[in-house]
């Protein structure tokens, strides 16, 4: 059914698919690993209750530099998404979307996320410059470091910081422990991603965390998921988060283990699966939050 719903807008317009393929809407994967961990911290800034307003605001924050990322990677990929099967038939690399207009519709989502975190507060507002310098700056990382997956993995998590801000205008100290598990979760679940890719990225000379790992990419996953629950559990406990909270990670923990027994033979669409299965993962931890307070 979304699939339909986005299609029809071809009736608008016959080149709006092109453009929602750059969005890469069609693949709301992305979206959903953003919005799990704003949620997490919206939910836990809120004690349980976030206001409605902030709710809408990050949700519909979360759509529009999900998208406004992926055009700008994109563009920043153009001239070597074509030596990559996966993305050779990218809109931009087919010739569908020019490059100028790649980059007029990045501003136009950018200047939209920016009239939303208006509606916030000054402190946020100003934290909102850092996401966008990261979520910029991340698509042309791969050229020059092994490590695309951490800035990545920065820029993912910086709205849990904002949330923080949004909700009461404080920020504390063990807001950061969700921070740096969110990035740890990051950098773990897009180096399976980077995995599917990783022999045509070594062929054209692209960098990645799947390339430095080499064989040790899945234990060193792994350790990172590890990591990212430790830091959870510690942000719980700083938090006064209780046992539906702590189920939640351990629904968790089962899905990471899932993904390193699946991926054992490291075939592609084995790790491409891996990926969007840290969806659930994300969701289990929201679901524990949501009822934890719930049941209090």
């Amino acid at each position: 059914m979304y699939l339909s719903l986005l299609k029809s807008f071809n009736r608008l317009h016959p080149r709006a698919w092109d453009f929602i393929q750059l969005m890469r809407l069609e693949k709301p994967i992305g979206i959903y690993l953003l919005l799990w961990p704003t949620l997490w911290a919206l939910w836990i800034a809120g004690k349980g209750s976030p206001s409605l307003g902030n709710v809408l605001i990050f949700v519909i924050g979360v759509f529009l530099m999900r998208a406004a990322g992926c055009v700008i990677n994109d563009f920043a990929d153009r001239k070597v998404d074509g030596h990559v099967k996966r993305t050779e038939q990218r809109p931009l690399v087919s010739g569908k979307v020019t490059s100028k207009e790649a980059l007029i519709l990045f501003a136009l989502l950018v200047g939209l996320s920016f009239g939303l975190v208006l509606l916030t507060n000054a402190t946020t507002v100003w934290l909102s410059f850092g996401g966008l310098a990261l979520a910029a700056t991340y698509p042309f990382m791969k050229r020059y470091t092994y490590y695309p997956q951490v800035v990545l993995g920065a820029a993912f998590s910086w709205g849990m910081p904002m949330a923080f801000t949004a909700q009461d205008g404080n920020l504390p100290a063990a807001a950061w422990l969700l921070y740096i598990a969110n990035l740890l979760w990051t950098v773990g679940y897009d180096t399976y991603y980077a995995m599917t890719d990783r022999e045509d990225d070594l062929k054209i000379g692209v960098k990645s965390t799947a390339v430095l790992f080499g064989d040790a990419d899945r234990v060193i996953i792994l350790t990172l998921q590890g990591l990212a629950l430790f830091c959870l559990m510690l942000a719980g406990s700083r938090f006064e988060l209780g046992l539906y909270f702590f189920l939640g990670l351990v629904v968790a923990a089962a899905c990471f283990v899932w993904e390193f027994w699946s991926t054992r033979d490291r075939d592609p669409h084995a790790c491409f699966r891996a990926f969007l299965h840290n969806h659930w993962a994300g969701l289990a931890i929201f679901v524990g939050i949501v009822v934890d307070y719930a049941m209090r």
